[in-house]
Formats: structure tokens, sequence, C-alpha cells
């Protein structure tokens, strides 16, 4: 087993969760409810992490992010009907799912 991403924002962690296990690769989320023991231990330390279960699909998980990454660098949008921030990667509206325009 082998982590291959971690992020503060388990929306994000569960997203490339989500992506890597798309492509038939045995993924799972580590540290999925340790934001509850910040204060015990280093904020870094309660990230949740994204691992591959099986070491030989990390390379191919890491390219998927890389990938992932590289089509992320358009501009962050607002939402026109709610007014929320979205990133550039998100094509609808995280809070209210309206679709950016």
């Amino acid at each position: 087993m082998k982590i291959v991403y971690s992020n503060e924002s388990i929306f994000f962690v569960t997203n490339v969760k989500n992506l890597i296990s798309a492509e038939g690769i045995s993924t799972f989320i580590k540290n999925e409810f340790s934001q509850g023991a910040l204060g015990e231990i280093s904020a870094f330390d309660a990230w949740p992490e994204v691992w591959v279960t099986n070491n030989k699909d990390f390379e191919r998980a890491t390219e998927i992010i890389n990938e992932l990454q590289s089509s992320n660098e358009g501009e962050d949008w607002v939402c026109q009907k709610c007014s929320e921030q979205n990133a550039s990667s998100f094509e609808v509206c995280w809070n209210c799912g309206t679709e950016n325009s």
C-alpha cells in the first residue's frame, strides 16, 4: 500500500479517490475522520489521504492525479446563482449544482 494524494479537504480527497477507482484501481481513504483529533496531533497528520491497495498501481494512480492537476489550470469562477467561489476544475457549482456558463 502506498499513499498517492493528501489534502486538507475531504472533498478533494474523495474526488481523487473516485477518479482513481473509476480506472479500476483499488483505493481507500486514510484519516477520513481524524479532523476531530486536531490539537492532539499535527494538522498535517490529520489530513485525509488516498492510498492505493496494490503497490503496482501506484505509478498509474500518480499519472491520473498529474493529468487531473494539469487540466485544472483555468481560472476559478463564481456561481451566477449562489455567488459561491468554485475551482476551475468544477463544471458545476459545488454548492448548488448550477452549471458554469
